[in-house]
């Protein structure tokens, strides 16, 4: 009886040592890859706005590994693969589709949130906006008539517009639905549109030519990885050739450009820090829809507007959410 007392007695010892040794094993704490095609902008500030938001403190219960590319696409797939080597809980995908295309490429398994990608279903990101299938999910810049609306601005600001350059990417994958919002609107106007292609960064000063040649009153610049990396030299050339020109997103105005009209995407970015924290309390992707923008930002430039002597009517300068002066 004395032995079996002894014996069960050190078990329970054992036992108890166990306990707080366990105890004291850290918890594990989720790594995110925040992975852009472009550089580290204000985007990101409004995406880790949002983990706060919902209780993350970046280095304390969450760890966040960030990798650019500076405008150099073809490190996308390295830098895809670096942090699927890394073991992160979940990726986040900014500054277009280009990076999310990298990181669908690079892993079939790690949870790939975007942050704001012009048209996934398009790109071939997701299967549907409703149903978005595999291991991609999170949000998209892409709303109807976005593109028709932003002509329609621009028709506004210029009443006498009548013919339009547009700026795009013939093989981008969305600028065929982008130009198929537009062209209905610009019948409506009566505006007239030539389409320059843009293909890499040394086409831009070929277009403007073009567009000064086909006696363009303005331009509509659509959204593409080389045309977005270019906004300077873009929204440049444009004072330059006194051309109004409206443009997809905030950046190209604060680069010097006049006009913008987009989806918030401070909002979408902060927005993207809920699906991270859905995926990691066990949500699946492929069960979480695909957001749209529910807030947009109409940007107006008077500097630039002063610059190409353009006088922007005041209704149309009381409507703007943002007057840069």
């Amino acid at each position: 009886m004395r032995r079996k007392i002894r014996v069960l007695a050190v078990g329970a010892l054992i036992i108890a040592l166990c306990f707080p040794a366990q105890a004291q094993q850290p918890t594990k704490i989720p790594r995110i890859g925040y992975f852009s095609g472009g550089s580290p902008s204000p985007r990101t500030g409004a995406f880790q706005e949002g983990l706060r938001e919902l209780g993350y403190v970046e280095g304390k219960n969450i760890l966040i590994e960030y990798r650019h590319a500076e405008g150099k696409f073809d490190r996308l797939s390295a830098l895809a693969a670096e942090l699927v080597r890394l073991k992160v809980d979940v990726i986040v995908t900014a500054g277009g589709g280009g990076a999310t295309r990298a990181a669908k490429e690079a892993t079939k398994t790690v949870p790939i949130v975007m942050a704001g990608d012009v048209d996934p279903v398009g790109q071939g990101s997701v299967t549907s906006l409703a149903r978005p299938g595999g291991n991609v999910t999170g949000l998209s810049t892409l709303t109807p008539e976005i593109s028709g609306k932003r002509l329609e601005l621009l028709k506004e600001i210029v009443p006498k517009l009548s013919r339009v350059a547009v700026l795009g990417t013939s093989t981008g994958p969305s600028t065929a639905r982008l130009l198929q919002e537009v062209e209905p609107v610009a019948g409506a106007f009566g505006v007239k549109l030539q389409f320059l292609d843009i293909g890499s960064a040394k086409d831009i000063e070929t277009a403007f030519r073009a567009a000064i040649k086909g006696r363009a009153d303005g331009i509509l610049v659509l959204t593409g990885p080389v045309i977005n990396a270019q906004r300077k030299q873009i929204a440049d050339l444009a004072v330059k050739s006194r051309l109004p020109a409206i443009y997809p997103f905030p950046e190209y105005v604060d680069a010097g450009g006049l006009t913008s009209y987009s989806a918030s995407i401070a909002d979408l970015y902060r927005r993207a820090a809920t699906y991270v924290d859905k995926i990691l309390k066990g949500a699946k992707p492929a069960d979480l829809p695909v957001e749209q923008p529910i807030k947009f930002e109409f940007i107006i430039n008077l500097k630039a507007a002063k610059q190409i002597g353009l006088t922007i009517p005041p209704n149309v300068l009381a409507r703007a959410d943002k007057v840069i002066k």
